[in-house]
């Protein structure tokens, strides 16, 4: 099965390329709007209790990290940097994700920017590849793409 028959409900990135076109510029703007977003609610939650919790804030980092991108994407498919930058995500059958797969796609994101190699597998397919696909979308059966006008 090839990739295209396998994401045979999504758009079609030959003759429908409007959704997929400068979707990587536009991923890249919003990775750089939810690191920002989660750096400042990890900051306002490391402040909480006395200041302790700039020693673990790393740690926090991660989980807050985590805890935004499985909400955001559970609930409209897409994180706020997302929605910022008028893209979200869709599974290989073109519809939003559910909890699961958000979950499974927040997880697959985290370990594969957590290491050199894998982070820049993914920078590089996407910029490459038919529709766009990170690995860690590749993994998961999803996929990036403009926001349809009519939602």
């Amino acid at each position: 099965m090839t990739q295209s028959m396998s994401f045979s409900a999504l758009p079609d990135p030959e003759t429908q390329s409007e959704f997929y076109s400068g979707v990587a510029f536009k991923r890249l703007v919003a990775w750089f709007i939810d690191v920002l977003v989660v750096f400042l609610m990890t900051a306002v939650v490391a402040t909480l209790p006395l200041f302790v919790g700039w020693f673990f804030f790393p740690l926090l980092f991660l989980v807050i990290n985590f805890i935004y991108r499985l909400a955001s994407i559970s609930s409209r498919s897409a994180t706020w940097g997302m929605r910022i930058m008028n893209i979200e995500l869709r599974n290989k059958d073109g519809a939003h994700l559910e909890t699961s797969e958000a979950l499974l796609h927040t997880a697959a994101y985290l370990v594969a920017s957590s290491f050199f190699l894998p982070q820049v597998i993914s920078m590089i397919l996407m910029l490459v590849s038919e529709r766009g696909q990170g690995l860690h979308d590749m993994l998961c059966g999803t996929t990036a793409i403009r926001r349809p006008s009519n939602y």
